[in-house]
């Protein structure tokens, strides 16, 4: 699969920028004003008790800021912060050495936390209900169960797959958010603090131009913002106006829905090649040249929650939205 400028995954180019521009405290955080609201008064009680945070599950897609909050909350509660992810994690015994290297209050952020295989998720459970660890010792008959006690500590965990949590793990969190998508006025302020942060020359209509079709997510926001910024360097004056947002971001192939070519092709194949009847997602994925799993799980989830693609029964069908935006008549479809 070609790599996409609009793509929400984290990049090397994401993480020479976003240490500088995540924000460091609560007051800081733009957007997800409902799961700040309850983190704030979480927070606040486990510093008046003197205790550790309960553990937390942050769920959404990529790009909406889970790693960010979870750094947040570590600040908020003056504690250390380690991370990791599952797919790094491999057996228990790494599990337990991590476990038995935090202090009292530490912080625990694991992404992609679905991802952790079985027997380290098992060793997780009574770690989080009870702070200890089981280890066992030796082999056959002379095997014996040792109990590790651990420090009063914090997991959060990240995941874009909610669904593929076990339900055993899912119910020993204690805090369960789900990050939505970012509006325009959100993701425009984002952008006017962040080039601020780079020393970007921005005008409010730009800033409001990138923040349209940035896909509600902050991460590419933030990455268009450094596209556009180039363009109106070289090309204009150095300063980001609705001009030369515009400019920039059409030469880029992101329309003002956030589409990108390939978006494009996959509704141009269901209107032209198909005539608009409802099909499957294997035979969408074969007229484009992709994997029908890729147009599942990355292309067609955006197109689904912008209403350009339905689900039915019969198949994905688009709609009268996606006609209307790529300036094409709806054909009658006959039954």
């Amino acid at each position: 699969m070609a790599r996409r400028t609009i793509t929400t995954e984290f990049t090397e180019e994401d993480a020479k920028i976003e240490g500088s521009l995540r924000p460091q405290l609560l007051a800081e955080y733009i957007g997800q004003q409902k799961v700040k609201k309850n983190l704030k008064v979480y927070i606040e009680a486990a510093k008046k008790r003197g205790e550790a945070l309960d553990h937390v599950l942050f769920f959404g897609p990529p790009g909406l800021g889970k790693t960010t909050l979870a750094m947040v909350i570590a600040n908020e509660m003056g504690v250390n912060l380690k991370t990791t992810a599952g797919p790094a994690i491999e057996k228990p015994g790494d599990m337990a050495a991590i476990l038995n290297n935090l202090k009292e209050g530490d912080l625990l952020f694991i992404d992609e936390i679905h991802r952790l295989n079985r027997q380290v998720e098992e060793t997780l459970y009574p770690a989080m209900e009870d702070f200890a660890i089981d280890i066992v010792i030796g082999k056959g008959a002379l095997a014996k169960s040792i109990r590790l006690d651990l420090p009063k500590f914090t997991l959060v965990g990240a995941t874009t797959r909610a669904g593929m949590l076990t339900a055993p793990l899912r119910d020993r969190f204690g805090v369960v958010s789900r990050l939505e998508f970012y509006t325009v006025e959100e993701l425009k302020e984002i952008i006017l603090r962040s080039a601020g942060v780079l020393k970007v020359k921005i005008e409010e209509e730009g800033a409001e131009e990138l923040a349209r079709r940035s896909r509600g997510t902050p991460r590419l926001a933030n990455r268009l913002l450094k596209r556009v910024r180039d363009f109106a360097q070289v090309k204009y004056d150095g300063r980001i106006t609705k001009q030369v947002a515009e400019y920039a971001l059409d030469l880029l192939e992101v329309d003002r829905l956030g589409l990108d070519h390939i978006d494009r092709e996959i509704l141009l194949a269901m209107m032209e090649k198909f005539n608009g009847r409802p099909v499957g997602i294997e035979s969408v994925a074969t007229t484009i040249g992709e994997d029908a799993g890729t147009v599942e799980e990355v292309y067609e989830p955006y197109l689904v929650q912008n209403g350009l693609i339905v689900r039915t029964p019969r198949g994905r069908m688009v709609t009268d939205l996606a006609y209307r935006h790529l300036g094409l008549a709806k054909p009658k479809v006959t039954p």
